[in-house]
């Protein structure tokens, strides 16, 4: 017996039929808007990648400056 993934569960509550299409075969009648939603998500997650890598760049040189401040002031003091 074949193990049900909880995907599977998703689309058959979502659409009954179209679950049953997926499960004898039948191929989507609308593959240019699914094409497009995958290069949607593609480019998503691209600028989330990019922005999260922006994030680690800033604070990196957040913490940099601080540490320069720091070291500037010590040397001030002295």
């Amino acid at each position: 017996m074949r193990p049900i993934r909880s995907s599977e569960i998703g689309n058959y509550l979502y659409c009954r039929r179209a679950w049953w299409y997926r499960k004898i075969g039948t191929p989507s009648e609308n593959q240019a808007e699914l094409a497009a939603g995958t290069d949607l998500h593609k480019r998503h997650g691209r600028q989330v990648l990019a922005s999260a890598l922006t994030r680690t760049v800033g604070l990196i040189l957040l913490l940099a400056a601080i540490l320069l401040l720091v070291a500037y002031c010590s040397l001030q003091i002295v």
